[in-house]
């Protein structure tokens, strides 16, 4: 009886993958003066349940899981989690300006902290139940901004806030573009 190997290949390209992104410029990153209080928010936006860092995981997960059998819509996820790359680079750099700590803690303003856990995250199997999961945390992610940005009285914090829910709101148009996709 012959043995034949057998080899499994991945030819899902993902050379020229671009952030997904709105086509609107970023203000500038900046802060009027430090606030701990506001670097406080902005940790749980950064490494929070809801946060960019749970955003970029989930999304680099569910790539993976689906570029063997969904090539194209593996690459607009790994967009997003690029963008979603750069949102946690910006919030890192006004945390920093705020005078505040970035790592992995997310800091309640009123006390408490907790680090970032792999646990926040939704891993379904099927493909609809992740972009499923994802639109719901793209919701979950404005809501939040939203909500700190009523909290922040930093019009340069605010700005950028403002316009990462712009992105948030062109992710989730992608997603139920994929949503729609699966149906078929």
């Amino acid at each position: 009886m012959e043995n034949k190997e057998r080899n499994f290949v991945n030819n899902c390209s993902f050379a020229g993958v671009k952030p997904a992104m709105a086509e609107l410029p970023y203000p500038p990153i900046q802060v009027r003066q430090k606030n701990k209080n506001y670097a406080d928010l902005l940790s749980v936006d950064y490494c929070g349940a809801v946060s960019e860092l749970s955003a970029i995981t989930q999304y680099i997960n569910n790539e993976n899981r689906l570029s063997c059998e969904h090539c194209s819509m593996a690459k607009t996820i790994l967009g997003i989690a690029v963008a979603e790359m750069m949102h946690l680079q910006k919030l890192g750099e006004m945390i920093y300006l705020l005078g505040g700590e970035v790592d992995f803690v997310a800091r309640q303003p009123r006390g408490g902290q907790k680090m970032w856990t792999p646990s926040y995250l939704a891993i379904p199997k099927k493909a609809q139940e992740m972009i499923r999961e994802d639109i719901e945390s793209e919701k979950a992610a404005i809501n939040q901004y939203k909500l700190h940005m009523r909290a922040i009285g930093d019009n340069g914090v605010r700005a950028v806030l403002a316009r990462i829910i712009k992105d948030e709101e062109y992710h989730i148009m992608l997603l139920l573009a994929l949503a729609e996709e699966l149906k078929d």
